[in-house]
């Protein structure tokens, strides 16, 4: 029996520069064998809407409900610790998946959400963030990656920005995206599938494939995106198989 997929997305079914090479032909095959997959992203730059435009823009034959974004994540978390007024730092088109709680831009807020502002992070809104975690607000963080690759180049993701404010407040960040159990769990949940019944495939070493592999999933690391074979010679985390692109995955 082919287990489920676990997907990543930006890296791996697509790049900066459009579909990854016989990514959409590989998803098709998927969905015609009914097999059944879930894409599981960090991106916190556009609303889930916004990726499955993006997908079905590129020919990826995905359905809304079949994305998971630490966005939605993010609500769920809070809502069940009664965190309802929250200062989100995501880009403005993000925060329509922050439906359910009450977003504020001052006062005090329940909790501050990090996610990825990419340049528009800057010393004010770090300080923000800061003076409203010292004040008491519980910070959650939406990604922690390290770096994602775009035009070429590595650059730097959400996560280098929650360390710093981590390290500033001496408070840790809850983190609601990859590699949280909990996101993953969700995910298996949503498919009816024990762990060793899936098997993740994503780009990043540490929230794909190592926070795949703690709960249990076997992980694929693939060859697009962020791959560099500096970082896995060094990094100690083993895939359970590198493959050159998701295009292989519909064996």
């Amino acid at each position: 029996m082919h287990p489920a997929l676990l997907l990543d997305l930006d890296g791996t079914l697509y790049t900066d520069v459009g579909a990854v090479a016989g990514g959409t032909a590989a998803v098709a095959r998927l969905r015609a064998e009914n097999i059944p997959f879930r894409c599981l992203t960090n991106t916190t730059t556009r609303p889930r809407a916004g990726l499955l435009d993006r997908l079905l823009r590129y020919g990826y034959d995905v359905r809304l409900e079949e994305i998971l974004t630490p966005a939605s994540a993010a609500v769920a978390y809070c809502q069940a610790r009664g965190l309802r007024r929250v200062l989100p730092f995501v880009p403005q088109a993000a925060e329509a998946d922050l439906v359910g709680l009450e977003l504020i831009s001052e006062d005090t807020p329940d909790a501050v959400l990090l996610g990825d502002l990419g340049e528009q992070w800057t010393f004010a809104r770090l300080q923000q963030a800061f003076l409203a975690v010292t004040a008491g607000a519980e910070m959650v963080a939406l990604s922690r990656d390290r770096y994602f690759q775009r035009r070429g180049q590595l650059t730097l993701d959400a996560g280098p920005f929650v360390a710093a404010l981590e390290y500033a407040t001496g408070k840790a960040a809850t983190l609601v995206g990859k590699p949280s159990a909990a996101f993953f769990q969700a995910a298996l949940g949503s498919l009816g599938v024990s762990p060793e019944a899936a098997v993740m495939v994503g780009d990043d070493l540490w929230s794909d494939i190592q926070g795949a592999q703690r709960v249990g999933i076997p992980a694929w690391l693939v060859r697009t995106g962020k791959f560099r074979e500096e970082a896995l010679r060094t990094s100690g985390v083993v895939p359970a198989r590198v493959i050159d692109s998701v295009a292989v995955i519909a064996w």
